[in-house]
């Protein structure tokens, strides 16, 4: 149909958001810095950002676009309510708000019980991982997952060479991983924080049987002390043969 729908001129357009808040339907977005009609049947027509451009790259035209839709705006826009409701209960739980890669989002991983020796009809082991991410260098620093948490703390290899690493070390602890070797910096600052500003109620370190994840261990237990709490821990060690040494 032909009616009238809102138009951006991108030469005049700074790219200030201020018409995106001014629309009420969620209309507009600001994409690659410059102002965008994101859905033709969320624009009303009514001009509600007009006002509200500074540089005066905002006008009507006239053209073919697609009706609009109250139904699908009211859906979008309670939608966008209950995601801001949730990203604010999370930052009242210490999980900040998170606009990076969606790989590296806290969550906590809710799972079906199993068996006793965790293995499914079918014979395979069950996942025991309870949190993301995993990676030191990924992991916030304050997590509700973390409260109360036993804490494992593992190279990256120990998972590949010992068999039963879920269910001797995954089971029942909140897990972070990395290699000395391979990332950069030193993990102590982190992970002292981590311990600091969490209940943390036990600590283990899984390590495999080579000088390098010396590094690893040396981090973690320094980042206890520098903590300042007392909570048991222990260090394991994973020969390179798969092998459980101490």
């Amino acid at each position: 149909m032909i009616r009238t729908i809102v138009h951006f001129d991108e030469e005049k357009c700074n790219g200030c958001g201020l018409c995106a808040n001014a629309c009420q339907e969620g209309a507009i977005g600001i994409v690659n810095g410059k102002a965008k009609l994101l859905r033709d049947d969320y624009c009303d027509g009514l001009g509600n950002c007009l006002p509200a451009c500074p540089t005066n790259a905002i006008s009507f035209v006239e053209r073919e676009a697609a009706a609009f839709d109250e139904e699908a705006v009211k859906m979008a826009m309670a939608e966008k309510a209950a995601k801001k409701e949730a990203e604010e209960m999370a930052e009242k739980l210490g999980t900040p708000k998170f606009t990076g890669c969606p790989g590296s989002m806290a969550r906590a991983i809710e799972r079906k019980p199993v068996n006793t020796d965790n293995s499914a009809v079918s014979g395979k082991i069950e996942s025991e991982l309870r949190q993301w991410p995993v990676q030191i260098k990924l992991a916030p620093i304050r997590a509700p997952y973390f409260d109360g948490a036993n804490l494992l703390i593992a190279a990256d290899c120990t998972a590949y060479a010992y068999g039963d690493f879920h269910r001797d070390f995954v089971h029942n602890r909140k897990v972070l991983i990395g290699c000395p070797k391979l990332d950069e910096g030193d993990y102590t600052e982190k992970l002292t924080e981590i311990i600091r500003q969490n209940d943390i109620k036990s600590l283990t370190i899984v390590r495999m049987q080579v000088p390098c994840c010396g590094g690893l261990e040396r981090a973690a237990v320094n980042a206890l002390k520098a903590s300042g709490k007392f909570i048991p821990w222990q260090v394991k060690v994973i020969a390179t043969d798969g092998s459980l040494v101490e």
